[in-house]
C-alpha cells in the first residue's frame, strides 16, 4: 500500500545543514505544499480542493503550482457550495480516494457542519469500521486583514467536541508537513488547522516522506515553574514570554500538544506533576474552548498536582472584531502570558 514504510518522526530533530543533512530550510506554507506533493505524487487516490487554490496566491502558498505538474483532475478549484463540496468528498472517501479539501477559513465549514458532523465523522462508527473516510478538511485562522467576526473565526474547539473527527494545529514548518502527510494516510476525517500568523516562521524539513503521529505532543522548551500548553501561534507566543520570564528568575515548559485530538494528556500531566501549576493558551474562546478542556483534564486526573488554580488566555467571549487596534485589543499575545504567569507565580 501507499502509505506503507513511511518514517515516523516523534520529536523534531536537531537539524545542522552545514552536516548535509537532507533537509532545507522551508516557511510553512512552503512545508505544507511539499507534503501535498509528495502525497499527490505518492498515491494517485490523493486529489486536492478548494476555493481559490490554483488562484496565483495558491492559498498562501500551499497550494502554488499543485495544478500545474498534476493537471486538474486532482487539483482543481471548487464553487462557493461547502456543503456540496464536503459531501461530494465525503462520498470519494467512501469510494475509495483521498480528498483534500482546502476552505480557506474555518468559518466556511459552519456551511457543511451537517456533512462534517452527521456524516463524515459517523459512518465509519454505523458500518462497524467497513467504511472509512479518508479525508482531509483544510482552514486557515487568522488576523490582521480585517476580516472581523464572520471570516476570521477560530473554531477548532467545536470539532474537538464531536466524536469520530480528528483535529490537529501544527506550530512549525517540520510539524505541518509531517501532520499533514498523517492526516492525508489516515482512514478517519482529520479536521487541519493553520494559523495565518505562523505563515511567516522557517524551519527546517526533511524532503523525505515523514508523518508525526496523532495525540502525541512535544516539549518546546523545559522548565520547572510553570507548564504553558500552548496550541498553534501562541507557542511562538509563549517562547517569547519565556525567554523574558527567564530574566526574572521564573522557569517555564511550554507542551506543544501538536494535535487536539487525540490528546497527550500523559504528556501534560507528567509536565504539570513537576511544576504544580498551569497555564493554557489558545487562540479560541475562552467559554467551553480546547482551553478548558485541557484544564478539565488536569484537574480531572491531577488536581493533586496543582498548588494553584489552572489559568486561561484565549480570546474574550466577544465576536472577533476588524481593525488593527481593536485585533491588537482582541488577540492575546507575550504580555498576556507574561502576566498571567506572574500572578500564577504570586509575583
Amino acid at each position: 500500500m501507499p502509505w506503507t514504510k513511511i518514517q515516523v518522526e516523534k520529536q523534531e530533530p536537531v537539524f545542522d545543514a552545514s552536516e548535509g543533512q537532507n533537509v532545507r530550510k522551508l516557511s510553512y506554507g512552503e512545508a505544507i505544499r511539499e507534503a501535498l506533493d509528495q502525497a499527490l505524487e505518492r498515491d494517485p487516490r490523493v486529489y486536492v480542493m478548494g476555493q481559490g487554490i490554483n488562484d496565483p496566491g495558491g492559498m498562501f502558498g500551499s497550494t502554488d503550482g499543485l495544478y500545474k505538474k498534476y493537471g486538474l483532475e486532482r487539483v482543481f478549484d471548487t464553487p462557493l457550495s461547502e456543503e456540496g463540496i464536503l459531501g461530494m468528498a465525503i462520498g470519494s472517501a467512501m469510494a475509495g480516494l483521498r480528498p483534500v479539501s482546502i476552505h480557506n477559513r474555518p468559518d466556511f465549514l459552519l456551511m457543511g457542519m451537517d456533512q462534517i458532523v452527521n456524516h463524515a465523522a459517523k459512518w465509519s462508527y454505523m458500518f462497524a469500521g467497513q467504511v472509512p473516510i479518508p479525508l482531509v478538511i483544510r482552514a486557515c485562522i487568522g488576523r490582521g486583514w480585517g476580516s472581523a467576526a464572520q471570516h476570521s473565526q477560530a473554531l477548532q474547539s467545536l470539532f474537538v467536541h464531536i466524536p469520530g473527527l480528528k483535529v490537529v494545529m501544527p506550530s512549525t514548518a517540520y510539524d505541518a508537513k509531517g501532520l499533514l502527510i498523517t492526516s492525508i494516510a489516515d482512514n478517519n476525517p482529520v479536521l487541519y488547522f493553520e494559523q495565518r500568523w505562523v505563515y511567516k516562521h522557517q524551519g527546517y524539513v526533511p524532503e523525505d516522506v515523514y508523518s508525526i503521529p496523532f495525540g502525541e505532543g512535544v516539549i518546546k522548551r523545559e522548565g520547572t515553574d510553570v507548564t504553558i500548553v500552548a496550541v498553534s501561534h501562541m507557542v511562538i507566543e509563549s517562547l517569547r514570554a519565556a525567554e523574558e520570564l527567564e530574566k526574572k528568575g521564573i522557569s517555564v515548559e511550554i507542551i506543544d500538544p501538536r494535535s487536539l485530538k487525540p490528546l497527550d494528556d500523559q504528556l501534560i500531566l507528567k509536565s504539570v506533576a513537576k511544576t504544580g501549576r498551569l497555564l493554557v493558551s489558545d487562540l479560541s474562546w475562552k467559554t467551553g474552548g480546547f482551553s478548558a478542556e485541557v484544564i478539565a483534564t488536569v484537574v480531572e486526573k491531577g488536581f493533586h498536582f496543582l498548588k494553584k488554580a489552572p489559568v486561561r488566555v484565549a480570546f474574550p467571549d466577544i465576536p472577533t472584531p476588524a481593525g488593527h487596534v481593536l485585533e491588537e485589543a482582541f488577540y492575546p499575545g507575550v504580555e498576556d502570558i507574561i502576566e498571567a504567569v506572574r500572578k500564577l507565580m504570586g509575583k
